[in-house]
């Protein structure tokens, strides 16, 4: 059977048409995207592996970095190795028997509806609206006890929520360090909460007084001491950056108090629960 004049050969004429014509200008540019975005998505599936490895890297500095674990000339990986992660329920400070790392990760990606609860106005300091109803802490044991408690914290600064991690002594009480790892606040400014001379003030620092209510604050200006001891639970406040440094304050209040970790600190506390 041949060919239709109505329906074939316009291949033929296209390649006859002169290169000036309506129909290769738009042709040539409608190829180019195409090949452009085949490469494009094909780098991506092939690089997505590399990338999830270098966002587990990343974040495993970060937990290390907050408890002073880093050190020079060992790899991140081994340093990591003795850290356990463990999955708690925020509303009881238990851990979670029923939901694994992965299962909670797949959760979170998904804001599965079911795993996550909102946080009441009156409570919501840090100013999330909502978070998941459970949360990974990290331990590190040294001879069969306790001895750090790195957790996962975040909320709203002056201009973007800040995320990060604050380590804890074995007594859930007294903080070795505090790292933000993601934040758009003002270089220079509210920024400055990535100073290590800044983060190097956070040692020693205690969250509780005779209650479960958290104390810790960054303080307007600079921390002088006082007669009652308030100044233990107080941080230098960063010049120019006071509704930043506010916003640390809330988000640490939120997350070690009864919303968030603070159940589970207290156990600690009151030595109710012995970690294996």
């Amino acid at each position: 059977m041949s060919e239709s004049p109505n329906n074939a050969g316009w291949i033929s004429r296209l390649l006859a048409a002169p290169k000036n014509s309506l129909a290769k200008t738009l042709l040539v540019p409608l190829i180019v995207s195409l090949l452009s975005a085949v490469l494009v998505a094909g780098a991506a599936i092939s690089l997505r592996p590399q990338y999830q490895l270098n966002q587990e890297h990343n974040r495993q500095q970060n937990i290390l970095a907050a408890a002073d674990l880093l050190e020079s000339g060992k790899s991140t990986e081994v340093l990591f190795g003795q850290v356990e992660a463990r999955v708690v329920d925020l509303s009881t400070g238990d851990y979670a028997t029923d939901i694994d790392l992965a299962m909670l990760e797949s959760a979170q990606r998904s804001r599965d509806p079911s795993m996550r609860v909102s946080v009441p106005k009156e409570l919501d300091a840090a100013v999330i609206k909502e978070r998941s109803r459970y949360a990974v802490v990290y331990l590190l044991y040294e001879t069969d006890r306790l001895k750090l408690i790195i957790l996962p914290v975040y909320g709203y600064g002056l201009w973007s929520t800040m995320y990060g991690y604050v380590a804890l002594e074995a007594d859930a009480n007294t903080i070795v360090g505090l790292r933000f790892y993601q934040h758009g606040e003002t270089p220079g400014l509210g920024g400055e909460i990535d100073n290590p001379k800044w983060q190097k003030l956070w040692r020693g620092k205690k969250i509780y007084g005779t209650s479960a209510e958290p104390l810790i604050e960054v303080a307007k200006g600079i921390v002088a001491r006082a007669n009652d001891g308030s100044d233990a639970y107080q941080v230098d406040g960063i010049t120019g950056a006071t509704l930043t440094g506010h916003g640390v304050t809330n988000l640490l209040r939120y997350w070690l108090g009864a919303h968030g970790f603070g159940p589970f600190l207290q156990k600690l506390r009151a030595n109710d629960e012995t970690i294996q």
